[in-house]
């Protein structure tokens, strides 16, 4: 399989029609990254169909991902597409091997979609985030409580290009 890196990842991208763009920030040593899935509508409009949203500092070796969206119209493979390509940005960009997110506790039923998403991802759980005092900087981070989950970036990227590319 050859080498998954942003560049093959836009080129792909863009032979199915589809754009991919990152934006990235550095301020005080944090990595902080908007990728962003869209397509070209007309001349001067772009329907985007998913996003990620996270931050990393350059001392530590974890992302932190904060929000992840895709559209309910759009084409299945486009959550693919952000993993893999929020993936390859920080395995290429930043000393992150590692992700971490946590997945709110909205309603029991799509809490457990939502675990069992992630893991599919190749995400585990690490422990729940609850009301506990040991849990209040996690619930401030990410707004709320959930099950707090650790991925490596590699196998992350590993599923999330082995579903895009099929």
């Amino acid at each position: 399989m050859t080498k998954v890196n942003l560049t093959l990842l836009e080129k792909e991208a863009s032979d199915r029609g589809l754009l991919l763009r990152i934006q990235v920030r550095r301020p005080l040593n944090i990595w902080s990254l908007r990728l962003v899935v869209g397509e070209i509508t007309s001349k001067d409009k772009v329907q985007l169909w998913g996003e990620m949203k996270g931050w990393a500092y350059q001392t530590t070796k974890g992302l932190q991902l904060d929000t992840m969206k895709v559209s309910k119209k759009a084409n299945s493979k486009v959550g693919d597409l952000v993993w893999a390509a929020t993936m390859a940005w920080a395995l290429e960009e930043t000393p992150c091997r590692s992700a971490r997110l946590l997945a709110i506790y909205d309603e029991n039923n799509q809490h457990e979609i939502l675990q069992r998403y992630f893991r599919r991802r190749g995400f585990n759980t690490v422990r729940s985030v609850g009301s506990s005092p040991l849990d209040l900087p996690l619930r401030l981070v990410w707004g709320g409580a959930g099950a707090f989950m650790v991925g490596n970036c590699e196998t992350v990227l590993e599923r999330s290009y082995r579903s895009w590319s099929e």
